[in-house]
């Protein structure tokens, strides 16, 4: 179990979760070629996975002083498993999840593509132990990492497959992974400046840049408030647009109740917000709207296919 902590398994079951219903809850049912096997596509998924767990590894390393600040009862590093040993497993992770993301690119004939998993590696290390410090710097490349997460996708599964006769289709698919991809980045983004705030007397202590250090967690708390209204905005116009007109009564009553509504809640919320508490609970309630905003892919297509 102490190992599954280190890698931080719900999120990494999240990512996973993530990206097989973005193929088998979306993909898989547009009738269209798809580069990867399935089995290659569960190899793909494992590389992702691995990259991942190798950053928080390298994360929870250089993060011990700040977590014993903040959250002392889940420091792991030093306490239960060495640092060594940490750093044996980071490198083991990583190797296993570029070398993955090597033979996927060969085997769709785009070798070049293999040094996307070795750029995501070596942001995420830089990220753990540089990048992190700097003002906003962190919390965007951590909302990019995410979003380009589910656009890895399409480059990996459409693209390689893609030619004259079914260009359109093929990007109107990859449009969709794009928007997605948007909305995980605006809401993954917003949650990391709350969870600055939720960590702001810690990483004060420890001598970070974070915006609520730099500007004060009143006047964070007011930019939350006003960056909330970003993804209200969009999945209004993204229901009004797209799946209302179209009649498709079930999707748009999902996206109503499991993202909308929680989202004007978070709004309401976050003006009032205060205590660590207070962050942590709208830290986590991001995250469920951040999974039902994916999941949703799943309802419009089954919701179009119905229908048709």
């Amino acid at each position: 179990m102490k190992y599954l902590k280190l890698i931080r398994y719900q999120n990494l079951f999240m990512l996973a979760f993530m990206q097989l219903i973005f193929r088998y809850g979306f993909l898989k049912l547009q009738n269209i070629p798809l580069a990867l096997a399935d089995w290659q596509y569960g190899l793909f998924v494992l590389a992702t996975l691995c990259v991942t767990a190798g950053g928080y590894i390298i994360n929870n390393i250089f993060d011990v002083e700040t977590d014993l600040e903040n959250k002392p009862e889940k420091v792991i590093v030093g306490k239960i498993i060495s640092e060594t040993k940490a750093y044996n497993l980071y490198i083991g992770f990583t190797i296993i999840g570029v070398a993955i993301g090597f033979y996927l690119s060969n085997v769709i004939d785009k070798p070049s593509f293999a040094s996307l998993f070795i750029i995501i590696a070596a942001t995420l290390y830089f990220y753990a132990t540089s990048l992190k410090q700097s003002l906003l710097i962190g919390n965007v490349i951590v909302a990019l990492l995410l979003a380009f997460s589910v656009l890895i996708i399409g480059i990996f599964d459409l693209y390689p497959v893609t030619f004259e006769g079914n260009r359109p289709l093929m990007g109107l698919l990859f449009g969709i992974l794009l928007d997605y991809a948007v909305f995980a980045f605006i809401l993954n983004f917003i949650r990391e400046i709350v969870k600055d705030l939720e960590d702001e007397e810690g990483d004060s202590n420890q001598g970070m840049n974070t915006l609520p250090i730099a500007f004060g967690v009143k006047r964070t708390t007011k930019l939350v408030f006003g960056l909330s209204f970003i993804p209200i905005i969009c999945i209004v116009y993204y229901i009004n647009k797209y799946i209302f007109s179209s009649s498709l009564l079930i999707s748009t009553l999902y996206g109503l109740v499991f993202i909308l509504a929680p989202l004007i809640y978070f709004t309401l919320k976050i003006w009032t917000a205060r205590t660590k508490k207070d962050f942590h609970f709208l830290s986590t309630l991001l995250k469920w709207i951040l999974f039902f905003g994916m999941l949703s892919i799943v309802v419009i297509s089954l919701n179009l296919k119905h229908n048709a």
